[in-house]
């Protein structure tokens, strides 16, 4: 696995995807979500290649990249750009299921693997788990098994968005306490998390217990002068 290291500001994305309407689509919905801008498009692996080598490789933190591309594949592109030298991120996007696909898109590096088709949420789940595992990966020196254990949680969290929900579980509540909990300055109780969200106390526990469990919320207690600790939560 090799994170990419481009300055501050929104992640640059590059989308390639031989379908231009399909690439117009993903774009669109890149740009929707906060911390990430479209970097460009492509519609083969050459032209992904021509991208990534011209002026504007050092400003691409990450390639959402299809599979079937005209010219090549793109687990075929992905051990080309590695030889290369060129270490920018990939989460492939793209129809090919078969196991062994994903299993080659595991060893060859790519960080995520997203299904087609797909819903907005689903992609938003995995852009905001990647940028959890940067966030994660920031600064020098050693981790201690907190850190690592949050950076290996950042990147599994990005599986489980709201698209991907348990049954009985609705993807607007878990977007409504995602929202709250996002725009907290510290961490919140499960009572403050539902009167922001105009939940009940039980809801707003189911869904960040449910939240927690898959890497995107992470628990932590406080203590009083008596009683038991209260559970606090806030985003990863």
């Amino acid at each position: 696995m090799t994170l990419g290291t481009g300055p501050g500001g929104p992640l640059e994305v590059l989308v390639v995807d031989d379908d231009v309407r399909v690439a117009r689509v993903n774009a669109a919905y890149v740009g929707k979500v906060a911390g990430f801008r479209v970097a460009g498009q492509a519609h083969t692996a050459a032209e992904a290649l021509a991208f990534l080598e011209g002026t504007q490789s050092s400003h691409v933190d990450l390639v959402l990249l299809d599979h079937y591309l005209p010219d090549e594949t793109g687990l075929s592109l992905v051990r080309r750009l590695r030889q290369l030298g060129h270490h920018t991120d990939i989460i492939m996007v793209t129809a090919a299921r078969d196991i062994a696909t994903v299993q080659a898109a595991m060893r060859h590096g790519a960080l995520q693997y997203l299904v087609k088709p797909f819903t907005f949420a689903g992609l938003r789940a995995k852009l905001e788990g990647y940028a959890a595992l940067r966030r994660a990966l920031e600064g020098d020196g050693e981790a201690g098994q907190d850190q690592v254990d949050r950076i290996f949680g950042a990147l599994g969290g990005a599986s489980a968005g709201p698209a991907e929900l348990p049954k009985g579980h609705s993807a607007l509540t878990a977007d409504l306490v995602r929202e709250v909990l996002r725009g907290a300055e510290g961490p919140l109780s499960a009572q403050e998390v539902a009167e922001r969200a105009s939940l009940s106390r039980q809801t707003a526990q189911r869904y960040l217990k449910l939240l927690e469990r898959t890497g995107r919320v992470r628990l932590s207690l406080k203590y009083g002068e008596t009683g038991r600790p209260e559970h606090r939560y806030d985003w990863v």
